[in-house]
């Protein structure tokens, strides 16, 4: 299996976010910790859009590597954020799920919530390319 958290421990932006993950009932669950340096809004404080693209993008990656065994990053092909309500100061959570997977690009959705994941705050929609075995 892969370790998605020596993966995301070596990706410097994922640091300094200070993201970890975790495998929860066979999925990849990102924790970003609530740090002041994340508002883009300091009036609500409401976490960066960038932030939260930049998580739930990593989500889905991580679990694309996570299912497939992958030992090489796969690049984005397009990808839709749905920002659906404020991430206020609380630990955001994420987590993604292959929606189908071709030979070369594969589709996956993201979600991310604070305290309820019946009420998510975004989510996400994205094609990968998947590394040529070639």
């Amino acid at each position: 299996m892969i370790d998605v958290a020596a993966i995301l421990g070596s990706v410097p932006y994922c640091a300094w976010l200070g993201v970890s993950a975790r495998i929860e009932d066979g999925a990849v669950v990102l924790d970003l910790p609530f740090d002041a340096k994340l508002v883009g809004n300091p009036i609500l404080p409401a976490l960066h859009g960038g932030v939260t693209g930049s998580l739930l993008e990593t989500a889905a990656i991580a679990q694309i590597l996570w299912e497939t065994g992958g030992k090489t990053i796969p690049r984005s092909v397009d990808i839709t954020i749905d920002y659906l309500r404020s991430a206020g100061p609380l630990t955001t959570h994420a987590r993604a799920h292959i929606v189908r997977q071709g030979r070369r690009v594969i589709s996956a959705r993201a979600e991310m919530w604070q305290d309820d994941p019946a009420r998510p705050v975004a989510s996400f929609r994205g094609h990968f390319l998947l590394a040529s075995s070639e």
